[in-house]
């Protein structure tokens, strides 16, 4: 992933260095420790860190708040302490600037050395040629790696976030390499294997194209398969439309044309022994377009039903086929296309007039690389081909309080869609659209004017197709301001006097298509505090064919002989909390919260009292919660060791917004990969390796509730603890004739809002706007319809 647009401001001056700027940042520190002076001869103060010594040994000994290696906490003692017998101050040296923070995506370069490397330690040949690369993404670090760049390697430099230790604080010579995690598909064996590997040198082919790196280890996962690629699909729908028993069946319903017929490859799921990963499966759904000339055609509206067709995707060959049941096409529907105009057969509207957003002055963010900073909001932008978008090291710049954290991870890690048709072949519809496709390999490049509105910050992505290539979608993160109505308003009715402040939020969002559907994923940041998290969704319904006088009560009739399954859209968010926290620090807990009316009696003679009744989330089994709308219910994450100024602990609340569970039986097979939808949240204790609620590998997994809800069992204790939010969220939805034929936006999500978190509202001190209606008096306006005009 890479920065693509020029437009965005830079915060900092692009000719300083990393040291130049630590120096001047540290300039205005009363701390001697924080000097950054230039070192004696006498008193070495810049120490190397040993990645396979310092950490290897010593992450064992690391306790749970996730410290610095004790190693190179005793080297730093040992200076400090030389440097008090020599009767001097010790200094800080920093004797290079790092290109790269621990936090960013890998760039194009990374992924290609990372590729090489795997591929160079093939065994053979054979092994060689038979590796397809599903994903190549960055191993994050430790939180204490993190830590410790924020501290003294990138700016804005915070020293704060490490602990205090005896000499004063530790700054090793240089941060450990990166690292890149690979998922390996071997096309000839059917073998899935993860790597890890050390990018050690990685520089652009006009420094000299140096590449090195070195695999940290490699292990065959055993009975899995990966997520699917594109490759795969297109290949697939090839080998379907070639298979002359699928030619034949065509002709039956009247068509002769293969360029017109649409493959559709949806994974197998697991319903029977037949699904065992062992074979990589994939069912296809079929449909066909009227004309082969219009490549904008919704070919969705004729989907073709009858057709069994299962393809091994490892061999690229059709496996199973029967035609049980003849089901004539559906009639070309006159209102089944959706582009402008006359090309769809209608005419547009005439009377929208232009909307411009218009920025003088730029916008109010400042990017570094993919540090951001606005409204006294900063965090990290991300990029994963699994999840898409991540949000890293949430903070809010509090005045005197300082930089205060919120969470360090914030991201969608999975999606799961169910259909509710009994019938063929719609039961088997029920998409792990992350784990079995990946929402960020299927993103967009973003149009201006279209997919966002104002001055915008591009961010490109980097991934690795199915051979190795590394490919680049541009301007796939979008970065921009919203107007967003009022923020807060007052008007005195005795004097007429207002004052009103207009809400401006800043919104980081990628969009994705996955088969027929399209979802928007969006984080929304306020300048009261607030977090919002919002999926949109749009895109094209997943159709069924009727026969004539044929009806369905689990779907829609959408026009003659086609209807729309009812089914839902789930959506699961992890949080890595942090609320005023350092980096791995194990110091939040979660209380939930739902509002009772008071019994009856004398404490409430008047019947109107009601309270809100908290109650800890002591433990795993105890945190596995629903939605209660009747009781108002939602769920603080507290800080336990930091109060606000009435002695209340502080913490962001995670409101919901609209929510479901699922509507299935227990004994539904989907739900044997997902059994996490069963509850609305859950709440762990956080592990580096739990990371999909689902595990891993959902496509074909036969173990029964992987993931949340084996991890759960341990029951591990959350009273004080790194903790980990996980927000299932989801949408009922029963089709409507309104939805055809392209769904206007569906939104869904939550909301993460300060609760005691500040002292007084933060949007205080958010500055009156200038609008067109007061540039000739900035000044208070009287309303002369109060009271004053009646007195």
């Amino acid at each position: 992933m890479a920065s693509a647009s020029k437009e965005a401001t830079i915060c900092c001056q692009s000719g300083a260095s990393t040291t130049d700027l630590a120096a001047k940042a540290s300039s205005s520190s009363s701390s001697p420790s924080l000097r950054r002076e230039a070192a004696s001869g006498e008193v070495p103060l810049a120490v190397e860190w040993d990645v396979n010594k310092d950490i290897g040994e010593e992450k064992r000994k690391r306790n749970s708040e996730g410290r610095i290696p004790s190693a190179v906490l005793s080297s730093m003692d040992a200076i400090a302490e030389a440097s008090k017998v020599a009767g001097k101050v010790p200094a800080i040296q920093m004797l290079r600037a790092h290109p790269r923070h621990p936090l960013d995506p890998l760039s194009a370069a990374e992924i290609a050395v990372a590729v090489s490397t795997v591929r160079a330690a093939g065994a053979t040949p054979e092994v060689r040629d038979g590796m397809r690369f599903i994903e190549v993404v960055l191993k994050e670090p430790d939180k204490h790696v993190v830590a410790l760049a924020d501290a003294y390697f990138f700016p804005p430099f915070q020293p704060s976030l490490l602990p205090k230790t005896k000499g004063g604080p530790v700054i090793p010579r240089q941060l450990p390499p990166r690292q890149a995690r690979i998922i390996v598909y071997n096309k000839r064996s059917n073998e899935t294997s993860v790597w890890i590997v050390e990018l050690l040198e990685v520089h652009a082919a006009a420094r000299g194209g140096h590449h090195r790196g070195k695999v940290i280890s490699s292990k065959v996962i055993e009975d899995v398969q990966p997520p699917m690629d594109a490759i795969e699909y297109a290949d697939c729908e090839s080998v379907v439309k070639d298979y002359p028993p699928f030619k034949e069946a065509m002709k039956k319903r009247g068509i002769d044309d293969m360029d017109l017929v649409m493959v559709d490859p949806w994974c197998v799921g697991y319903y029977k022994e037949e699904d065992a990963p062992s074979r990589r499966l994939a069912r296809p759904l079929i449909f066909c377009r009227t004309e082969s000339d219009c490549p904008m055609e919704n070919g969705y509206a004729r989907p073709v039903e009858g057709i069994h067709v299962l393809v091994d995707m490892q061999k690229m060959e059709v496996v199973e086929f029967e035609d049980q049941k003849l089901i004539p096409l559906p009639p070309p529907d006159p209102l089944r296309n959706y582009t402008a105009g006359e090309t769809r057969g209608g005419a547009d509207r005439s009377d929208v007039k232009p909307l411009q957003i218009i920025q003088p002055e730029g916008p109010s963010f400042r990017v570094n690389g993919y540090h951001v900073e606005w409204q006294k909001w900063n965090f990290r932008i991300g990029f994963t081909p699994r999840e898409g978008l991540v949000i890293y090291s949430i903070a809010y710049d509090d005045g005197s309080r300082g930089r205060r954290s919120v969470a360090h991870r914030l991201s969608f890690v999975e999606m799961v869609v169910p259909y509710g048709d009994p019938n063929g072949p719609h039961y088997r519809k029920n998409a792990f659209d992350a784990g079995e496709d990946g929402l960020g390999k299927n993103a967009h490049s973003l149009k201006k004017g279209c997919d966002c509105l104002g001055y915008i910050k591009y961010f490109d992505a980097h991934f690795t197709n199915f051979t190795g290539g590394v490919e680049t979608i541009e301007n796939c993160v979008c970065l921009h301001e919203e107007d967003h109505g009022i923020l807060w308003k007052h008007q005195d009715w005795r004097t007429g006097l207002a004052e009103v402040r207009r809400s401006r939020r800043l919104t980081v969002s990628f969009i994705c298509t996955v088969a027929n559907y399209e979802y928007g994923f969006f984080w929304h940041f306020y300048q009261d505090g607030k977090i919002e998290a919002e999926v949109k969704l749009t895109g094209i319904l997943s159709l069924g064919a009727l026969q004539h006088g044929e009806s369905r009560k689990y779907g829609t009739m959408i026009a003659p002989g086609l209807y729309a399954p009812v089914h839902q859209h789930f959506f699961v968010a992890r949080m890595d909390m942090a609320v005023d926290c350092k980096p791995g620090e194990p110091v939040n807990q979660v209380v939930e919260v739902n509002v009772k009316v008071e019994e009856p009696g004398p404490n409430n003679i008047h019947s109107n009292a009601f309270f809100a009744e908290e109650e800890l989330l002591r433990t795993e089994s105890e945190a596995q919660r629903d939605c209660n709308p009747l009781s108002a219910r939602h769920w603080i994450v507290r800080n336990t060791r930091t109060v606000n100024r009435t002695g209340q602990l502080t913490g962001y609340k995670l409101v919901p917004g609209s929510n479901c569970l699922p509507l299935a039986g227990s004994e539904a097979k989907f739900l044997r990969r997902a059994a996490f939808l069963q509850h609305n949240l859950w709440v762990t204790q956080y592990h580096k390796d739990e990371q999909y609620p689902g595990g891993e590998f959902p496509n074909q997994n036969p173990r029964v509730g992987e993931g949340l809800p084996t991890w759960v069992k341990q029951n591990r204790n959350l009273e004080e603890a790194d903790i980990v939010l996980w927000y299932v969220f989801g949408i009922t939805h029963v089709p409507r004739l309104e939805d055809w034929p392209v769904m206007p936006v569906e939104r869904i999500g939550f909301m993460l809002s300060p609760h005691g978190f500040f002292n007084c509202s933060p949007a205080v001190d958010v500055p009156p706007s200038i609008g067109e209606c007061e540039k000739e008096s900035v000044g208070p306006k009287i309303n002369q319809t109060g009271i004053l005009s009646k007195l």
